[in-house]
């Protein structure tokens, strides 16, 4: 379970980031590349991952776990990726040190690699370097306009969910298992992680290249930096830039789908509109039905889907 412990300041200090970060979608994205049981929507892109991630970039998976963690010092939330590894290569002995060591209790192996960076080895550090830029130019610079499309279009929906549901539902609805207890915010882990924050906020930030729990790390200035899954991850993103406000946020099939859940719709009747098949336009609706967009229900054999209340103020937003 992650807990994080909020003051009233913590709370009227919440924003959102203002840009993606080349680095963290890095971790996020090898993270993901080691699991099996994400987003069905990235298994194609973990195959194709497989076959084309350059040698050079493989030792970052000694590094970075697929249950959401890696060492902190690899992923700062830089502007580019150049600041960025700067940031990396001017870590101190003693904080590689420690985040390794917290790694290794984690899940990664003890390698000899990984005591050399413990250790500040020059050459280990030169492979490190050489392993993010190589995995920079294999796995996100040719993503990069759909990464940074689709993070404009989560954090545009994200501030006005705040503005217009309140900061405490749009927090809840960042992930399924997100909840309030008091001042406490909880959502599911697979491990116990307690944050105790002192009033100096939390940055909300969503990623394409994650599908599951929130992630949160604390960042040097004391804010929390809160990660959440983007509702569209990269592999379901459309290569075209679309002119429809909804479908850059969603994608193009879920848009057309949320448009037709005004009036309700079995799997079978969705499948058809859609011109998919219902294993399709099921997954569909449970994207949707995960961000709170739309709610479904089983009658029988049938299962039925229609618009929640903020489905339809999406609609009507995306319409202006």
């Amino acid at each position: 379970m992650l807990r994080v412990h909020c003051t009233v300041e913590d709370l009227l200090n919440v924003t959102v980031a203002a840009r993606p970060a080349p680095l963290v979608e890095l971790g996020l994205a090898f993270e993901m590349l080691q699991r099996q049981d994400g987003h069905p929507a990235f298994s194609p892109w973990r195959q194709r991952m497989a076959r084309t991630l350059p040698r050079t970039a493989r030792p970052l998976l000694q590094l970075v776990s697929p249950l959401g963690a890696g060492p902190l010092f690899l992923d700062p939330p830089s502007h580019d990726l150049d600041e960025g590894m700067d940031m990396v290569l001017s870590t101190s002995g003693k904080h590689a040190r420690d985040e390794l060591r917290r790694m290794c209790s984690i899940d990664r192996p003890l390698t000899p690699w990984v005591r050399q960076l413990a250790n500040r080895d020059r050459g280990a550090w030169q492979i490190l370097e050489q392993a993010v830029r190589s995995a920079h130019a294999g796995v996100i610079a040719d993503a990069w306009p759909r990464i940074r499309a689709g993070f404009h279009a989560e954090t545009a929906w994200l501030s006005y969910a705040i503005a217009r549901r309140g900061l405490r539902a749009a927090l809840t609805g960042l992930a399924p298992s997100v909840r309030w207890r008091g001042m406490t915010l909880e959502a599911g882990f697979p491990r116990s992680l307690d944050f105790t924050l002192q009033g100096r906020g939390i940055i909300l930030q969503p990623t394409l290249f994650w599908a599951d729990h929130l992630l949160a790390a604390l960042q040097p200035d004391g804010r929390l930096l809160l990660l959440y899954p983007a509702v569209t991850p990269l592999p379901l993103r459309d290569d075209l830039t679309s002119h429809d406000p909804i479908a850059a946020l969603v994608g193009t099939t879920r848009a057309h789908a949320l448009r037709l859940l005004v009036q309700q719709h079995t799997t079978t009747d969705l499948a058809r509109e859609l011109d998919v098949s219902p294993a399709a336009a099921s997954m569909q609706a449970k994207t949707l039905r995960e961000a709170g967009l739309i709610v479904s229900q089983r009658d029988g054999k049938a299962v039925w889907h229609w618009c929640t209340p903020l489905g339809m103020d999406l609609l009507a937003h995306g319409s202006k």
